[in-house]
């Protein structure tokens, strides 16, 4: 294999080609900078979360596939990714995962003795998430702690506490994280009965779809309550309606269950992050 071709099979397995984790990562991250800095964060502390944030998802795709590697080759969505094909051996993928995470980590060196000190759950969480699928029935609330872990580094970054506000809006991306999450878990329902591997599409069952719903409305329910406690006024309310009524879409997508459908449901939310961010920045910026 050429180097080229190498670096290639390195950057798809730690989905360099496919954003939209980074993007799920990202959204949250920055909503929590700009309410801790009232619509004023520090641009060094934007640039340190955005590219930690795509350093740190790269490593956790590396991870994940590293621990799936004797699974994915049994499912019809992964079966061609480099550790199942075979194109990255698996030392390979822990030397490409440890080199992502130590940059994350040196990126993350100016920031204060509380957010510094964050990174190690954070990094746990990261590295954990992929073995909870053997023995957990709902791994999709593990992913949305480790993808919200971001939100109290970012207020810690930032005022040098973590107030209430950032937990809530930690429960918040929680939620959501299990919903979209659930609802990519419900394209590789079919394969992961047959392998054994739990996900929350197969603990809620015939249920999938409402829990998905329910997940987006106590979503959007506490996100109105953060927007109350922050004070934010009329634009974060209109972006909140818009988010609502992406979110409604979905349902249309995600009830007949079809694999399709549901992955474009998956990718949708993409819109439902950068419309909230955009909702933040706005009210912030009409002040």
């Amino acid at each position: 294999m050429t180097l080229r071709n190498r670096l290639a099979a390195y950057a798809r397995l730690a989905r360099m080609d496919k954003p939209i984790g980074t993007l799920l990562l990202l959204w949250p991250t920055l909503w929590g900078l700009w309410l801790a800095g009232q619509g004023q964060p520090d641009w060094r502390l934007i640039f340190i979360f955005c590219l930690g944030t795509f350093l740190m998802r790269s490593a956790g795709c590396v991870i994940n596939d590293w621990a799936d590697r004797d699974f994915d080759g049994h499912v019809e969505r992964t079966k061609t990714r480099p550790l199942a094909a075979g194109t990255v051996q698996p030392r390979e993928a822990l030397y490409l995962a440890a080199g992502l995470a130590v940059l994350a980590l040196l990126i993350a060196l100016p920031l204060n003795t509380l957010a510094l000190s964050l990174t190690i759950p954070a990094a746990f969480l990261a590295g954990s998430y992929p073995f909870t699928k053997r023995f957990f029935v709902l791994p999709q609330a593990y992913l949305g702690v480790a993808f919200s872990f971001g939100i109290p580094m970012t207020f810690a970054a930032q005022t040098g506490q973590i107030p209430n506000l950032a937990w809530l809006l930690v429960l918040a991306n929680l939620l959501w994280t299990v919903a979209y999450d659930t609802v990519y878990a419900i394209v590789d329902k079919p394969d992961d009965l047959k392998i054994g591997i739990k996900t929350s599409a197969i603990t809620f069952g015939q249920y999938d779809v409402a829990a998905v719903m329910l997940c987006h409305s106590a979503f959007i329910a506490l996100m109105i309550i953060i927007g109350q406690l922050a004070h934010l006024g009329v634009i974060y309310q209109l972006g909140l309606f818009m988010a609502s009524g992406l979110i409604v879409l979905q349902y249309r997508q995600i009830r007949s269950r079809d694999r399709m459908a549901c992955f474009a449901a998956f990718l949708a939310n993409n819109r439902v992050g950068m419309v909230i961010f955009a909702a933040i920045v706005l009210d912030y910026a009409w002040v």
